[in-house]
């Protein structure tokens, strides 16, 4: 797989920014207290790669439809993801977020946690916005869909965090992908797919086929996510290096890892995971990803994703037979190969 044209990248910050824009306008000046909205800003003002909003504007213009149609609803899940990342961040205790500190770094874990609430109080008058811009029938479809998608989300976080809590060394690849489809999948690639399909077909067109195709894009890009936190550049990355192993994430490389190495390095794995995480220290950390180059566990992620990447590419074509060709449409079928060649 080749890397992402400069068209590609440029067309990804524009629907990024457009839908920017528009979640900071429901955080304008003198709206909330200086206590709220500059937290609340805060990641919004930092960019991010904007994946979400990006595939949920292209979607509807795939279909048919106005990119300013979908706008409220890519706003939307614009801010939702920002409340995600506050309160992940606190719950992870995470130094960097995109390069700079943490919100309950910079600004303490009260005002970064009720930050978060306020992200996701403020995502609820954007999809009120629907009502009026695609009526009230459709808003209430697309109502549907933000539902789903949070129950799936909230839970998923809740078993990965339970792993964690209940130190379990028992999982297998089928396991870690059950849990990605709901912690990240769901938000991250099937909610965008499926309510710009929404709003681009007028409510007329067939969601079912989302499903694998958003299933197998959301697994190449959280296992990509995975194997950067591991390898990639910090600078590139924007969060700590190593942070997954010292927050004792079961990602695909851990699980490869525990069932590839021999009785004395898994107890090494094992002992290291039932520390606390302030206990977990960086040499060990760094053990632990040397055992991973060795045990082939990080190549194992690396080729697993790339294959579901492939995966993506035949549902692509299933889930957009209807839409015609076009700039957008070929924008998110390049959108399959920067999931696992993206650097940050």
């Amino acid at each position: 797989m080749s890397g992402p044209s400069p068209q590609f990248l440029g067309q990804l910050e524009t629907y990024a920014s457009q839908a920017r824009v528009v979640a900071a306008s429901y955080l304008p000046e003198g709206a909330f207290s200086p206590y709220l909205r500059l937290p609340a800003t805060e990641y919004l003002d930092r960019g991010g790669k904007g994946l979400r909003p990006a595939l949920c504007l292209a979607t509807c213009s795939a279909f048919g439809g106005e990119v300013e149609a979908a706008l409220p609803s890519a706003a939307a899940i614009e801010l939702l993801h920002t409340a995600f990342l506050v309160h992940d961040d606190v719950e992870d205790d995470s130094d960097l977020r995109r390069g700079e500190p943490t919100l309950h770094q910079k600004y303490g874990p009260a005002l970064a946690i009720n930050a978060g609430d306020g992200l996701a109080v403020v995502a609820l008058s954007a999809l009120r916005e629907n009502e009026r811009t695609i009526g009230r029938p459709l808003a209430a479809k697309v109502w549907s869909e933000f539902d789903l998608m949070a129950r799936q989300t909230v839970d998923g976080q809740a078993c990965e965090l339970g792993w964690q809590r209940d130190r379990r060394t028992d999982l297998t690849p089928d396991d870690y992908l059950e849990l990605i489809m709901k912690k990240t999948c769901w938000y991250t690639t099937l909610l965008p797919l499926r309510v710009g399909a929404l709003i681009g077909s007028r409510g007329t067109l067939d969601l079912e086929p989302m499903l694998r195709f958003g299933f197998f894009l959301g697994a190449a890009f959280q296992i990509r996510d995975d194997v950067l936190n591991l390898t990639g550049s910090q600078a590139l990355y924007g969060k700590e290096a190593l942070g997954d192993l010292r927050e004792g994430k079961r990602t695909l490389m851990l699980i490869h890892l525990l069932a590839a190495a021999n009785p004395r390095e898994r107890e090494q794995v094992v002992g290291y995971l039932a520390l606390d995480p302030a206990e977990r220290s960086g040499e060990v950390a760094e053990h632990l990803l040397a055992l991973m180059d060795d045990h082939g566990s990080v190549a194992f992620a690396d080729e697993f994703a790339r294959g579901i990447a492939r995966a993506a590419g035949v549902a692509f074509e299933e889930a957009f037979a209807a839409a015609p060709d076009s700039p957008a449409r070929r924008f998110i079928r390049e959108l399959v190969t920067y999931m696992v060649e993206r650097d940050r």
